[in-house]
């Protein structure tokens, strides 16, 4: 606190003399100390929010030939304009771009792209379900690091559900990313990445959503 010193002079008069101000910083130190705690406490119970993207690996060695995934479990996902989503099963081979499958056409609600997901991904999606249920209802004990590690052991050991490529046609827009992975992670997929889209996955969708068709690429 300020200090303001009296001085006594001849005749029995005071004059206030003043002095420069002084603060003491004692309770400031207490203050400061509280303050780093609290931060620290609060820093490490707060875990960042993440959002999990499956890309693919690049293989740097040529004479290395990439996995092959089967075409029965393959599930392939084009965002499309105007908030659109369209699918279609197994691959598309050389031999078939002369006669390309029409797609199909689905949305974002719940009788959408996450009952087809749910419908193709049934089997793991009971077995996450069943153990997370065991976990609250206490006939499992273990702690939440716990419970993650066995819910990706589950989708690890899985052999049966879709392989899912997400694709996306150019007019597409940023937040039907974001809505296509939070669907992957509600209905438990396993196995799913963004892949490259295709320029017969774009004639697809033109058709199917009745856009101009762009020119296609010349075969070498």
């Amino acid at each position: 606190m300020a200090e303001i010193i009296q001085e006594e002079k001849a005749g029995g008069k005071k004059k206030a003399t003043k002095h420069a101000p002084h603060i003491d910083m004692t309770p400031m130190v207490d203050l400061m100390c509280l303050l780093i705690t609290f931060f620290m406490l609060t820093t490490a119970f707060s875990k960042a929010k993440i959002m999990e993207i499956n890309l693919p690996e690049k293989i740097k060695d040529p004479t290395i030939e990439p996995p092959k995934i089967s075409a029965s479990r393959t599930l392939n996902i084009v965002l499309g304009p105007d908030n659109k989503i369209y699918y279609y099963p197994g691959t598309i081979k050389p031999e078939d771009y002369s006669n390309l499958p029409p797609l199909q056409e689905t949305n974002f609600s719940a009788n959408g792209i996450r009952l087809l997901l749910l419908e193709r991904n049934r089997a793991l999606f009971k077995k996450i379900d069943d153990f997370k249920k065991q976990v609250l209802t206490g006939k499992i004990i273990m702690g939440q690091d716990s419970v993650l590690k066995s819910v990706s052991k589950l989708k690890t050991d899985d052999d049966t559900g879709p392989i899912v490529l997400i694709k996306a046609y150019k007019k597409a827009n940023y937040g039907n990313f974001v809505d296509i992975l939070d669907e992957m992670s509600i209905c438990g997929i396993a196995r799913y990445t963004f892949v490259p889209t295709a320029w017969y996955d774009e004639r697809m969708v033109e058709t199917a959503a009745g856009i101009a068709p762009t020119a296609t690429p010349a075969k070498k």
